[in-house]
């Protein structure tokens, strides 16, 4: 039988802490401007396309952004 070709990563382990750093900070950027849209249009004129694609993007920037964190401290998940 064959040896197994151990299971690397596709991102060099030098660069998790500058991806942590920069998807975290595009991810609140876009919290806030979540935020901002929210409290500063009306009822009438806010759209539902553009909150759930805001909201979409920030959360998924943010979650990249927490395992990049993780996995820079250590934590492999």
């Amino acid at each position: 039988m064959a040896s197994a070709k151990a299971i690397t990563s596709p991102v060099p382990d030098a660069w998790y802490p500058t991806l942590a750093v920069l998807m975290l900070a595009v991810g609140l950027v876009l919290t806030a401007s979540f935020f901002i849209y929210e409290a500063t249009s009306s009822k009438r004129n806010r759209s539902l396309a553009k909150e759930l694609t805001t909201g979409g993007v920030a959360s998924v920037f943010l979650g990249f952004g927490s395992l990049f964190l993780l996995l820079s401290a250590g934590v492999y998940v």
